[in-house]
């Protein structure tokens, strides 16, 4: 579907509830918000998903793509090129889900990235990895098994994609240590296997796009985990691992009320000082899987969404004083089908609107913020 095509759908979407407007008519056909990022050489997308029927945020819910469509440039599957998915067993690949958004993709215009080639972390291994008998040769049986993976992701997905999310959440969020799983024992260490992750993703790839991907923000809670995604930035350097950007998720969050500002407590200096020294190691930035937690603030909508897009504008006002910041990903357009719901739900049983558009398929203040933000940083 080309974009005037998602822009005619969406126009005869039903409008229902409050505190939004829809994106409809002629001169929206210039009003998308990757259009807004393309006038400072970004590009503006979102996570999609695969289902077996018509609901959710997946490439068979027209509603959700007549959205994705009008607004994106880019899109990145939310778990279906994850191992759980595209390996059930060590020697077998199912690719079905995948290709599905890989063949939507390219007909309906969107680029695609790749995530994650390696998300090292045991809690979202497949059980078959967390429980592998690497054997009388572990190195070499774990060096084959991780290889091969790799190979075979980018080698099928060729053309396509050239950006991918090679590694995932490599650092314990408790221990702020490199995470160690099944695969790192066997080749010695964690940084053995993020390594040879990057290699072998440069020898499949020389001109691609190789993403370190972490889940950090600027909130206070966060600073001892940048600091130790910094020490893992230098140590790439350092043993001169081919990682080109810092994916920085960007799940912002709103768990108390900073009374100065009236949203969520931000450390701006500090995260200033974060970005400005991966920056100065050589490392572009990308903004891959950005959305709000609205944890702490009231159930009232309009006042609700007035702070989440308050808090928004800000952080999307520092993101974009880095030309080093690449492309932007939100985890979702719509409400509803957000991994929040379920992953950081509300007190009160409300919904999390932590997305450019509600579950009603609505324009929020947010979305406008961060339009306003683009539009800015191009001038």
């Amino acid at each position: 579907m080309s974009r005037r095509g998602a822009l005619a759908s969406l126009a005869s979407l039903p409008l229902i509830g409050c505190g939004g407007v829809s994106l409809s008519g002629e001169d929206a056909a210039s009003d998308s918000l990757n259009t807004a990022a393309q006038k400072s050489g970004r590009r503006w997308g979102s996570a999609i998903r695969w289902s077996n029927d018509t609901s959710g945020g997946a490439i068979q819910n027209p509603q959700y793509t007549a959205v994705v469509n009008a607004e994106c440039g880019i899109v990145v599957p939310e778990n279906e090129m994850k191992w759980q998915f595209t390996r059930p067993e060590v020697d077998v690949y199912d690719f079905e889900r995948m290709d599905a958004i890989a063949t939507w993709a390219m007909a309906n215009g969107q680029a695609l990235r790749g995530h994650t080639l390696l998300w090292h972390r045991p809690q979202w291994f497949p059980d078959w990895l967390n429980n592998y008998d690497y054997g009388a040769n572990p190195v070499q049986e774990a060096e084959r098994i991780l290889v091969d993976h790799i190979r075979t992701v980018t080698d099928r997905y060729r053309g396509q994609i050239t950006s991918y999310d090679v590694v995932n959440e490599a650092i314990d969020h408790d221990t702020d240590g490199t995470l160690e799983t099944s695969m790192s024992r066997a080749m010695g260490s964690p940084e053995a296997v993020l390594d040879l992750a990057f290699h072998t993703a440069r020898e499949q790839l020389p001109d691609g796009e190789l993403v370190y991907n972490d889940y950090m923000s600027w909130e206070p809670d966060h600073a001892d985990h940048c600091n130790a995604v910094l020490r893992l930035l230098e140590g790439f350097r350092n043993r001169g691992v081919p990682v080109d950007t810092l994916g920085i998720q960007s799940h912002i969050e709103i768990y108390s009320i900073d009374p100065a500002s009236g949203v969520g407590p931000y450390r701006e200096a500090e995260w200033r000082a974060f970005l400005n020294e991966a920056v100065g190691m050589g490392y572009k930035l990308m903004i891959t899987e950005f959305d709000v937690k609205d944890k702490a603030l009231t159930s009232d909508i309009a006042e609700r969404d007035a702070k989440i897009a308050d808090y928004t504008r800000r952080y999307f006002d520092v993101m974009l004083e880095y030309g080093e910041l690449t492309d932007i990903l939100a985890w979702g357009m719509v409400d509803q089908f957000n991994w929040l719901q379920g992953f950081a739900p509300r007190d009160d049983g409300m919904e999390v609107r932590g997305t450019p558009y509600s579950s009603e398929y609505q324009r929020k203040p947010m979305r406008d913020a961060i339009a306003t933000a683009l539009e800015e940083a191009a001038a």
